[in-house]
């Protein structure tokens, strides 16, 4: 190809690298996109959506449970994991021609190759040697899980694996304890599995407000999860069909499977960044400034492999702030403030805004309101279990700093009250609203329970 072949040479097609391709191409912006693996990236492929649709057929366990109590009985229910699997592909497969069929419409070219940078305006296209000048470059190549270093490593599946098993673990041990291992422990149990969470910490969740944190947990052991606390798994061995994991204590137990989720790490190895100048991070991510640009003023970076927020929100937000700072000549910045999330536990925790600790670190007097009660539907299906609602409140100028909810539909609530948050709302605002009943919902507005201040 000749001096020049694209404006913009996107590395990486997960949900960021689609957004700021097709605005780009908008723009007018000739656009090459490459990626190795699948198009529509880690939250698409193995990610939040074939996750979601595991948590949704774990829930159906408890759904039957709970339907007794309101008169129904449910015989013969059973789950066939193949079946999930092969209608969880069936969906990624569509989701990913849909990807394809986006950045068609938008003229955007697609390599499937990996593609390495060799200075700041070229990419060598590896499956073909192909050289290709650009204008700017943009990487997105995300992450990717991180593997524990310990004898016994190799037996050990990611979130990854965990997508693609020919049959459900009757007992599977889970390292770790962010949103990742929390939602597979839950997704796991739901399904029937025997789980047990392994945590070197003091608790679930490090970063969450730490009484959503508390609540969680609980729910989770007294559904049957157990939770091992301020340990580690020293050492895995194999022993015959099964494996055997050592904790730190030199408790041992027997699982099927061994799943890692200790972190991710960004995807930045072996793709030229260094040779071309790029800078990065003590974590080994792209450092980028506002706009999301390098410190080569060619290549920007946007989504995980920056290190920034890890939400598939938020790439989509950075990659179209790119491309409206770069061809669209609107110069935009992605807002990192107030960003809600979830974690897909059962039950589920949604957060938007500070945590309590975070606030008190930050210097502000709070006033902090707290509830917890039984669900109406638990009255009929019996179930032990409450749900947690939390504001953080400045004191000062009675602006909601943080809402935090632990109990059924918390993501969907948490979407919503984000809007309030972000608009700054006052805990006025909130208290002015009519409560809409029954709901669980309308315990946010109807919330006078100060437990400290």
């Amino acid at each position: 190809m000749t001096e020049g072949d694209v404006d913009l040479f996107v590395i990486g097609a997960g949900s960021g690298g689609v957004r700021a391709a097709r605005i780009a191409a908008g723009y007018g912006a000739r656009v090459m996109i490459a990626e190795e693996y699948r198009v529509g990236g880690t939250c698409v492929i193995r990610g939040c959506v074939p996750k979601k649709l595991l948590v949704y057929a774990s829930r159906f366990s408890h759904d039957f449970e709970d339907a007794v109590g309101f008169g129904w009985t449910v015989a013969g229910a059973k789950f066939d994991w193949p079946t999930l699997i092969r209608n969880k592909d069936k969906e990624i497969a569509r989701l990913e021609a849909a990807y394809h069929a986006t950045l068609h419409r938008a003229g955007v070219e697609i390599v499937e190759s990996r593609a390495v940078i060799e200075d700041p305006h070229t990419v060598r296209i590896l499956k073909t040697g192909a050289r290709i000048r650009a204008g700017t470059i943009l990487v997105a190549t995300g992450g990717h899980p991180v593997k524990p270093d310990m004898p016994g490593a190799e037996f050990v599946i990611t979130s990854n694996e965990a997508f693609q098993l020919p049959r459900l673990p009757r007992h599977i041990v889970i390292q770790g304890a962010g949103y990742i291992a929390v939602e597979f422990a839950c997704i796991f149990h739901g399904l029937g599995a025997q789980v047990t969470l392994v945590h070197r910490g003091p608790e679930i969740l490090r970063g969450f407000d730490d009484d959503a944190r508390h609540h969680l947990r609980a729910e989770m052991v007294s559904r049957g999860i157990k939770v091992v606390l301020g340990e580690t798994i020293a050492s895995i061995r194999k022993n015959g069909q099964q494996l055997e994991a050592t904790l730190s204590s030199g408790e041992k137990h027997t699982a099927d499977a061994i799943m890692s989720a200790v972190g991710r790490a960004p995807n930045t190895k072996d793709i030229g960044l260094e040779a071309a100048g790029v800078k990065l991070n003590a974590d080994g991510a792209v450092a980028v400034d506002e706009f999301s640009k390098s410190s080569v003023d060619s290549i920007y970076a946007i989504g995980d492999v920056t290190n920034r927020i890890a939400l598939t929100p938020v790439a989509i937000r950075e990659g179209h702030a790119f491309a409206d700072t770069v061809f669209g000549k609107k110069p935009s910045r992605a807002d990192h403030d107030y960003v809600p999330s979830a974690v897909f536990a059962e039950p589920e925790l949604a957060t938007v805004g500070l945590s309590e600790a975070k606030a008190r670190e930050r210097g502000f007097d709070l006033d902090i309101y707290r509830t917890g009660f039984r669900p109406l539907k638990a009255t009929l299906s019996g179930r032990a279990t409450s749900i947690m609602m939390k504001l953080v409140v400045d004191r000062a100028t009675h602006r909601v700093l943080g809402v935090h909810i632990v109990g059924e539909g918390a993501a969907e609530m948490i979407q919503m009250a984000a809007i309030a948050v972000k608009m700054g709302a006052r805990k006025a605002d909130f208290d002015a609203t009519v409560a809409l009943h029954p709901t669980a919902s309308e315990e946010l507005v109807t919330l006078h329970n100060k437990v400290s201040g």
